[in-house]
């Protein structure tokens, strides 16, 4: 299953890559700044892992187009409660569509392809996440590599609060089949193409 998804990730990321290059240009001119972020999470068995996304949030005042990748460390404030509807943070239209249809998680792809993600597992969270939301569950969690998708992602998405994401994640982990991991990848691709529950 490894290899498989390696392969499938392999493809999916150069099938994607005139939309990230055509995304990661406007985004880089928009903002004046890197058109990638990485953010630190706790991946497989704990350890620290970087996970790459487009930006899509940006302070206009600011200008280092001339980094490629601006690494980010999580703020334990920024997880203290649920997404809100509409992240006052994100202030351009662009920004907003790639976020809608996951066009700024295609980047992960590439981790997939170098075997730090899956295409499916646990998302990767942040230490302050872990510690606040996840607790005496957290151990159960990092026993699996985390995943490009999972349950909560096709169940709720954005709408979910973290103790609905935790239940998910937990249901996901001790149920785990073949079946269920398919079921993820097809309602994947279909909430991606609808924009559904994300913001």
């Amino acid at each position: 299953m490894l290899l498989a998804e390696r392969l499938a990730a392999g493809v999916a990321l150069v099938l994607s890559l005139p939309v990230l290059l055509f995304a990661g240009s406007v985004i880089s001119i928009l903002s004046k700044q890197s058109p990638l972020i990485a953010h630190k999470r706790v991946g497989f068995g704990g350890r620290s892992i970087w996970i790459l996304k487009l930006r899509t949030m940006w302070d206009q005042k600011r200008s280092d187009r001339c980094r490629l990748v601006e690494r980010l460390e999580p703020s334990k404030t920024a997880y203290m409660g649920s997404k809100p509807i509409r992240d006052p943070r994100v202030k351009n239209a662009f920004a907003s569509f790639c976020r809608r249809f996951s066009i700024d998680e295609l980047p992960q792809l590439w981790q997939v392809v170098q075997g730090d993600l899956a295409l499916v597992g646990p998302r990767p969270l942040t230490r302050p996440e872990l510690e606040l939301h996840y607790e005496s569950y957290a151990a159960e969690v990092l026993s699996r590599k985390p995943g490009l998708s999972g349950l909560w992602q096709v169940r709720g998405r954005s709408y979910l609060s973290y103790r609905q994401r935790r239940r998910l994640d937990i249901f996901m982990i001790r149920r785990w089949s073949f079946r269920l991991y398919f079921r993820i990848v097809g309602a994947t691709v279909l909430g991606v193409l609808s924009g559904r529950g994300a913001w």
